[in-house]
This record gives structure tokens, sequence and C-alpha cells, in this order.
């Protein structure tokens, strides 16, 4: 991830949570007062989120210790130690809700990314994600999909054309769509082009797009689109596939999966911060 796009983005959570300042750990603790605290995971998945953790913490005080104990893409098991903070109470109170809500988010994609992965189980398919990600939090998510072993989709709409129905619909055929996209953007950007049937299969090989998109097919349409359309031509499934029917597209000879639940439907993989105290320390 980007370092200035992070601190930027986790300046503008702590802004929104913080406001003028945190009331409670404000009254209760001075300015003085220092502490030791230590994340825990309480489930098994995969940690992603060092980068967060370093700094959510640091723009609150930048003498504040944060050892990572657990490296992006590694797996964690409940009761399992993955970061040890040490500085002012203050801070550390201040920006915890922060950085576990980012931190669950973000391993909770890189769980669900390593889980399909498994669940496909085809070393000639990868898994990818989508735009489906949440206001704000695509560099995260996307971030988080590659911890747990994916491939990432395009960023946004200004990284690589994707002709979709609409766009097709209106630019009149597909062959349409691909020659104003290319003369637009020029021979360094991919153009994908979705498609629904066979006619349009064709169409699209005709229009020589770069990449081509099975919608919304059956893992048997998916393995027939896919032995038509030439070696040079990347091909890629979309809409409609769970975990529970991820494995009936293994072996159907398509290039990439791409899944929308990765980051639309996450389950948070869910973390603890507790305060050391006495012996602990």
């Amino acid at each position: 991830m980007n370092a200035l796009k992070v601190k930027e983005s986790i300046r503008h959570f702590l802004l929104e949570d913080l406001g003028d300042r945190d009331l409670s750990a404000s009254g209760i603790f001075s300015e003085s007062d220092r502490g030791e605290a230590v994340i825990l995971a309480k489930e098994k998945g995969i940690f992603s989120g060092e980068a967060v953790l370093k700094t959510a913490f640091s723009l609150l005080d930048d003498q504040i210790d944060v050892q990572i104990l657990k490296k992006d893409g590694e797996t964690v098991e409940p009761g399992e130690p993955v970061a040890e903070i040490e500085g002012k109470i203050i801070s550390i109170l201040s920006a915890e809700r922060v950085a576990l809500n980012l931190i669950q988010r973000m391993s909770g994609i890189a769980t669900a990314t390593r889980e399909a992965i498994m669940l496909l189980d085809s070393p000639d398919t990868q898994i990818c994600d989508t735009r489906k990600t949440a206001p704000g939090l695509r560099m995260f998510d996307k971030y988080a999909v590659r911890c747990g072993g994916g491939r990432n989709h395009r960023y946004g709409l200004y990284d690589a054309v994707m002709i979709k129905d609409n766009h097709i619909s209106f630019a009149g055929s597909i062959k349409e769509a691909v020659i104003r996209a290319k003369d637009a953007v020029g021979h360094t950007v991919k153009i994908e082009v979705e498609i629904e049937n066979e006619n349009q299969l064709l169409e699209a090989i005709e229009a020589k797009a770069d990449i081509i998109m099975f919608d919304n097919r059956s893992p048997e349409e998916v393995k027939q689109f896919a032995e038509i359309t030439p070696d040079s031509i990347i091909t890629e499934a979309s809409g409609g596939i769970t975990p529970e029917n991820l494995h009936t597209y293994r072996n159907t000879g398509v290039s990439y999966l791409s899944l929308g639940y990765l980051t639309h439907s996450v389950q948070a993989l869910d973390f603890s911060l507790l305060m050391k105290q006495g012996e602990e320390k």
C-alpha cells in the first residue's frame, strides 16, 4: 500500500472518531500516564494490517512503540498476540477502535480469500477481487485480498477499460465500443469486454479484446466459452459465484474468477486490545 495514502486515510478515520478529543481517556488519564497493551486474535484466520497498526497509533503519539508479532499473510490462532504497544495510555485507547476495525475487516477479507483459493483448488485459475469494496476502504480491501493470496482486478475506473452491457447498448455494438475505447486510451491500457452469450463472445474475439469476462455463466458455459477463446486472450468468469458453488468452476479453463463476496460481504476476523497490568508487563 502507498504509505502516504495509508497515513492520510487513517488520519481521516481517527479525526472522525476523535472529534475534538477522547472524553473517556482524557478524562481519566493524564498525558504522562504510560502503559502497555497487546492485540490478540480471537479467531483463526489470516492476518492483514501491519501498516495499519504502525500508523494508527503513531499518528497520535510519535514516540509510541509498536512491535508487530505477525506478518501480513500469516495464520493467526485464537489467543495469539499479533502486536504489542507501549506508550501514552490516552494514545493507545484513542486509536484502539479505528485500528481494530481496520485489521478486523482486512483480516476477514484475507481469510475469505485464502479459503476461496483452497475451495477452488486449481493452480490454473486465479482468484481475484472486484470493485465491490466499501467507499474509502478500497486500498485496504484490495491489499487484504493480496495478503490472502488472491489477485487484484482493476482498482477503479481509471486503470483499465471494462466494457459492460450498458456501454455496449449505448455504443451500439461490442466492436464499436472497443474501437472507441482503443482510440481514447492508447495501446498501454488493457480492454476487457463483458459477454453473456456465444455471439457476444465471438464479437469480442473479433474486436481483439485483451480480456473477456463471462458474466453470470454456469460452469459448463464457462468451460465451453474458454475453449472457444484464443490463448492470446485472458479469460475471466464472474457473477453468482459463492463459497458453496466455487468448487464447480474447477477445471473450467478460465484464467480468473472475480469474487465480489470477498469484499462486499466480508465477515470480520475478531481481535481485541488488552492493557497489560502488574506482572503481565
